[in-house]
């Protein structure tokens, strides 16, 4: 392959690629390019070759899950900031968004460190183990808390239903003195 065919296909691979990180699979990327959907498929091949056998690749790689593991860290640090912070001045609403919050985060770190092959079946084991250990925790702080506030009660039980899947039993207390 000359020099000019070899600067072509690399090209040309370039433009697949492009297409396939903005999302796009091997068919639309032939419609978008124009070329035959048998070589978007080679090149896409080729190029998952190149980048498997890159050190750089793989480094820059593990550079990029790190940082999202970091990243996550400290989002999951400021919104137990904001529960702590909406726990003392009584803002309840704040407190249960923040703690939902964090169980979304926390899912999604769990499943990019699933999906990189970080973690294996027994760590995941512990880790939900463990998650839903601190779910429970905090379902049982949240009921404590709005114990004393009915309109409370009934919302923070509607959110928790939204995040267990299970609807919350609710204790209504007769006040009427009937």
């Amino acid at each position: 392959m000359s020099e000019i065919e070899l600067s072509s296909h690399f090209d040309r691979m370039n433009k697949v690629v492009e297409e396939l990180l903005k999302g796009n699979n091997a068919t639309a990327i032939a419609t978008i390019t124009g070329f035959p959907r048998k070589d978007v498929v080679e090149l896409i091949g080729e190029w998952k070759s190149v980048v498997h056998n890159d050190q750089g690749a793989k480094d820059r790689a593990k550079e990029a899950i790190s940082g999202a593991d970091q990243h996550y860290a400290m989002l999951i640090k400021e919104a137990w900031k904001t529960v702590e912070d909406a726990d003392q001045s009584g803002q309840l609403g704040i407190k249960s968004g923040a703690l939902k919050l964090i169980a979304d985060i926390e899912t999604k770190r769990i499943a990019m460190l699933q999906q990189v092959g970080l973690l294996d079946n027994a760590e995941m084991a512990d880790i939900i183990a463990e998650t839903e250990r601190k779910q429970e925790i905090l379902v049982r702080i949240l009921k404590e808390v709005t114990s004393s506030c009915p309109k409370c009660k009934m919302d923070v039980a509607r959110r928790l239903s939204q995040i267990t899947g299970i609807v919350e039993s609710i204790i209504v207390e007769d006040v009427s003195g009937l």
